[in-house]
């Protein structure tokens, strides 16, 4: 079948896509920049890239007409304040009305389960999407899913980051809420039975694993997979802002993500009705063999997707190819190098390892202290990691930067900051061949008025401790 995939980039659409190619499907994959779209060769081999957003309707001319199946998978939840929801409304109907002018059979939507009328904003924003498209003549199967537990996924990252972190943990009273997680496995085996079980078509199914729980025994049983004690405590009344910003500054999640996710504590996730295991039934995984299986995909390094890939947290947001082109005028520029004798591979071996658990290769403490500080400014802080501990692709987060350009061929990666900044800072590392051979670092700053041009000169005696070192130990070590 010919199937448009949209999400392409997100956390679903790839692990969903290379068990499309596996069973044979022809799939576009639908991307808003395909410069972040990056597979395997046998995958790319299979599929074709459409570069189109959605979110404007002079853009659907650009997605094929000829498909079968159409995956709506998009999602706009990192937007800040009303903005989400306006964006996704208009996406899904720009959407809606681009199926009508297909052969499209049916399209699969995957949603939220809502068990109350009085919804959180981002799960009434789900159920406006479901009856935008359901409004269609096309045909819809729906999915609606609780939380999605599995490496790379936003509720599972809070989780870690909390029990990992934290030996007293202080919750709202509204953790004693009850949900149905369901591990990422289930929903990609839920969503590509979609399409092979005919009889799924038009109709709407709830999915969730084997367990009914609070978010506190969540939390206790990851405890317990993990090995920590830890202590609960709860405070009934608590402002959801206020544990928002407090779960934003512990966790590398963005606050309007956060935000987003704690204000639908209110509402209680559970399976109603568990039908689809009569049209598509699979062994379901529960909360701690999920825990277990994404345990193994970070400790094998291989991650897929992260909730880090989407970029609407991005103060680029995802126009990263405008920031490619480092500028020159108005900027100040420190540029520093250091000429050796090993193999260029090698050292690039050791600039692609940057970040994350690995470090920054010197002065470890104080890339911890500018992350502290932009998390007060509300910027992103080093916490955030990496996808992956050894490869790195455009639009990869990588800790407070973003991954510009990651090119192994040309010796050159550039990094753009998401940290809280009064000015635009870029950081590119590259080898320069030649006799000799020379590492090269340059930061780049473009300061916005006086306080840009402050903290430039309050910083520039601090990169005299971290960038000579660090051009040192990426050779040597």
């Amino acid at each position: 079948m010919n199937i448009l995939l949209t999400g392409a980039t997100g956390y679903i659409g790839k692990r969903l896509l290379p068990v499309l190619v596996q069973r044979g499907h022809k799939v576009y994959c639908l991307v808003r920049n395909k410069n972040r779209f990056y597979a395997s060769e046998e995958i790319l081999s299979k599929i074709e890239i459409v570069e189109a957003d959605l979110l404007y309707r002079s853009e659907i001319k650009k997605l094929p007409n000829d498909i079968d199946i159409a995956y709506y998978l998009i999602h706009s939840m990192l937007s800040s304040g009303s903005e989400f929801v306006l964006q996704e409304k208009q996406t899904a109907i720009n959407f809606r009305d681009y199926l009508e002018k297909t052969n499209v059979k049916r399209a699969i939507y995957l949603g939220g389960i809502y068990n109350s009328s009085n919804l959180s904003k981002h799960l009434r924003s789900r159920q406006n999407v479901e009856n935008i498209l359901c409004a269609s003549h096309i045909p819809v199967t729906v999915l609606r899913a609780g939380i999605i537990v599995g490496s790379g996924s936003a509720s599972f990252e809070i989780i870690r980051d909390l029990i990992e972190r934290l030996p007293i943990i202080i919750t709202p009273s509204k953790i004693n809420t009850r949900t149905q997680p369901i591990a990422i496995r289930n929903v990609i085996d839920y969503l590509v039975g979609s399409i092979e079980k005919p009889d799924t078509t038009g109709k709407i199914f709830e999915i969730g694993g084997p367990d009914i729980l609070t978010y506190k025994q969540m939390l206790k049983i990851f405890a317990e997979e993990r090995k920590y004690k830890r202590y609960f405590f709860s405070i009934p009344f608590l402002p959801v802002g206020i544990t928002s910003y407090w779960l934003y500054f512990i966790t590398s999640t963005p606050y309007r993500l956060v935000l987003n996710l704690m204000e639908s504590l209110k509402n209680e996730v559970i399976v109603k009705n568990p039908e689809i295991q009569n049209y598509i039934p699979t062994e379901i995984i529960d909360y701690r063999n999920a825990i277990r299986l994404a345990f193994d995909k970070i400790q094998q390094n291989m991650v897929v997707s992260s909730w880090k890939d989407a970029l609407a947290s991005s103060r680029s947001g995802d126009n990263l190819s405008s920031y490619i082109e480092v500028p020159v005028f108005g900027c100040y520029i420190d540029k520093r190098e250091k000429t050796f004798t090993r193999s260029p591979e090698e050292v690039l071996s050791n600039i692609w390892n940057i970040g994350g658990d690995n470090g920054w290769y010197s002065t470890q403490w104080l890339w911890e202290i500018r992350g502290f500080l932009s998390k007060l400014g509300g910027g992103v802080g080093l916490n955030r990691g990496r996808r992956d501990s050894g490869d790195l692709h455009m639009g990869d987060a990588l800790d407070f930067w973003r991954v510009l350009v990651a090119d192994k061929e040309k010796f050159r990666l550039l990094l753009y900051s998401e940290m809280s900044l009064p000015g635009e800072a870029w950081l590119e590392i590259k080898i320069i061949t030649g006799s000799p051979n020379k590492l090269q670092l340059t930061a780049t700053f473009r300061p916005k008025g006086i306080k840009g041009r402050w903290y430039w000169y309050s910083v520039l005696p601090f990169h005299y401790l971290i960038f000579g070192k660090m051009l040192k130990n990426m050779i040597s070590l």
